[in-house]
């Protein structure tokens, strides 16, 4: 999981500020991060991406006003924008204040946002999940929710819908076989949903233990029907849910997330580079525009874990554009860049906290710290809109 309205005037209008971005880069040795990439159909002007972010600030599920604010602030001209992931269906909960994109209301409560983004010149994904058994019944008016698996998530507790705090996960119901395909047809609907919102495309979730990643991962699907045991079948699930949206919409608007090598939410892989080399080359035969991979270090922590897994064996098995994700600070951003090891480079926390942040890169300027208490609250401004732009930090330096 990803995830006071000044700074919407602070940020440029977009005129001249890619090429200033460009110019002050000082060369692509210098600085890959900041240099352009053609995406299938999207020119984009630099390999910054924001990250999919849960923020919680959709009351009941439905896109608010102040996300157009948050999200344009956060957009440079031919930016790649990623949304918070946005639910497919009413089942699809687990966290408080999440939006969804399965009603009519929702697609028209998005359309003002998406316009925002475009009107500075970014280009905006919307990331679609069903968070499957990271959920509590109190999600689903007292029913169990649904998963690959009949298995209860042990570790860590879920956030309650309303202000009662938290508790264990519930215990999931498995999805007969028989059901998958109305899971499968949601992701479908969810995805054409999007594009009738604006949005340039989405991004499928299937990482971080949510329900595709569910039927992925060998320590969670125990499955013993087509969706189970093998690893072609394990991954079935994933392949019909690419299948259905890239006939929807179109293979040239669609990535997905996945991460082979995370185990929150008890979803752990007992051979994960293996996993994400067949999801490689599985994803391969859709010509899909964009595979988005969480680095092996990343595991939800502020310090990287130490490990020997790489991404490398996926990024060379996937034939198109490659997005790597997780502890991206400059430096690792631009050795990942500058390898080869992924074309665009995927930022959450320090994007949070610095909206302005390939501005920053630009001229490696200090980064505002963020507020991890404030990544989850549901306040329209506090830890939301009101990170401070360089330029207003410049300011108060001058009045000093």
């Amino acid at each position: 999981m990803g995830r006071g309205s000044h700074g919407a005037g602070a940020m440029a209008d977009g005129s001249g500020e890619t090429e200033s971005l460009q110019q002050q880069q000082g060369g692509e040795s210098k600085m890959p991060l900041l240099t352009p990439y053609q995406l299938g159909p999207f020119k984009l002007a630099h390999r910054v991406v924001l990250a999919p972010l849960t923020r919680s600030r959709s009351y009941w599920c439905t896109p608010q006003p102040h996300a157009a604010l948050y999200y344009s602030q956060r957009t440079t001209p031919g930016a790649l924008l990623i949304s918070e992931a946005t639910g497919i269906s009413e089942d699809c909960n687990g966290y408080p204040h999440t939006p969804g994109i399965w009603t009519r209301e929702q697609v028209e409560a998005w359309k003002p946002i998406v316009k925002a983004v475009h009107d500075k010149g970014g280009i905006f994904f919307c990331q679609i999940w069903h968070v499957g058994r990271v959920s509590h019944t109190s999600y689903h008016n007292g029913a169990p929710p649904v998963s690959s698996t009949s298995r209860r998530i042990e570790t860590g507790q879920v956030t309650l819908p309303t202000a009662d705090g938290t508790a264990d996960f519930s215990t999931p119901r498995a999805l007969a076989t028989d059901e998958i395909p109305t899971y499968v047809n949601y992701y479908r609907t969810a995805a054409r949903n999007a594009i009738d919102a604006g949005f340039d495309g989405v991004e499928i979730h299937g990482a971080h233990g949510y329900l595709i990643d569910q039927f992925l991962k060998s320590e969670v699907n125990d499955r013993t029907d087509s969706y189970g045991g093998s690893l072609e079948n394990r991954a079935r699930f994933m392949e019909e849910v690419v299948e259905a949206v890239t006939k929807e919409i179109g293979s040239n608007r669609t990535g997905i997330r996945v991460s082979p090598f995370t185990s929150v939410s008890d979803s752990a892989d007992s051979n994960p580079t293996e996993l994400g080399v067949h999801i490689a080359k599985t994803l391969n035969k859709f010509n899909m525009l964009y595979l988005h991979v969480v680095e092996p270090r990343f595991q939800f922590s502020d310090t990287p874990m130490e490990t020997e897994d790489s991404l490398w064996p996926i990024r060379r098995a996937f034939h198109g554009s490659f997005l790597g994700a997780g502890g991206y600070n400059l430096e690792l951003a631009n050795e990942a860049v500058r390898s080869g090891r992924v074309d665009l480079a995927v930022f959450g926390r320090l994007f949070i906290s610095n909206p302005d942040l390939p501005k920053r890169f630009s001229v490696n300027a200090p980064l505002n710290k963020y507020n991890r208490a404030t990544f989850y609250t549901q306040d329209p401004v506090v830890g939301y809109t009101d990170y401070p732009f360089l330029d207003e930090v410049d300011q108060k330096l001058s009045n000093m």
